[in-house]
């Protein structure tokens, strides 16, 4: 039987492979590394023991369709998207949402128009300013008992 064992990569699109590129790096650090010849541009960056490729390609991105990366911070990712205008409010209900178990989604829109969802826990450690703007998923949409019990991260 073969048993997975982690994701090891995420493939997207990227309309313009330059300023996706630059958007990953400035978003989550993101280090391209070497990158095999597909016969157009592709780029490879690693994301700790994950890695994001990035290909060229004139092609429009889902609604709802998305990768997610956990962080250690939410507030650097958060001044990142600031920056680049990326904030999505629309596909989930809010760019900020606290999900059952003290974790908090941030909603972000790559240079391509790719959904990107970032988790990390601790609403405690936001700052004020991102609490203010912060949406509870229960307040869109209700959750029983089982529902408040889910956790998004896999125990160890």
């Amino acid at each position: 039987m073969i048993c997975a064992m982690r994701i090891n990569h995420v493939s997207v699109n990227a309309r313009d492979l330059r300023d996706s590129v630059a958007f990953y790096v400035d978003l989550l650090g993101a280090e391209p590394i070497d990158t095999p010849n597909f016969g157009l541009p592709v780029q490879w960056l690693a994301l700790g023991r994950t890695q994001l490729h990035l290909f060229q390609r004139d092609l429009q991105p889902t609604s709802h369709h998305h990768f997610a990366v956990a962080v250690d911070d939410i507030e650097p990712a958060y001044r990142a998207a600031e920056r680049h205008d990326a904030f999505d409010d629309t596909a989930f209900g809010n760019r900020l949402v606290e999900l059952p178990g003290d974790l908090v989604q941030l909603y972000v829109r790559d240079p391509a128009g790719n959904l990107v969802e970032l988790d990390c826990p601790g609403v405690d450690r936001l700052p004020d300013e991102l609490r203010a703007r912060l949406k509870r998923l229960w307040d869109f949409h209700p959750q029983d008992d089982v529902n408040m019990r889910a956790r998004l991260f896999v125990p160890d």
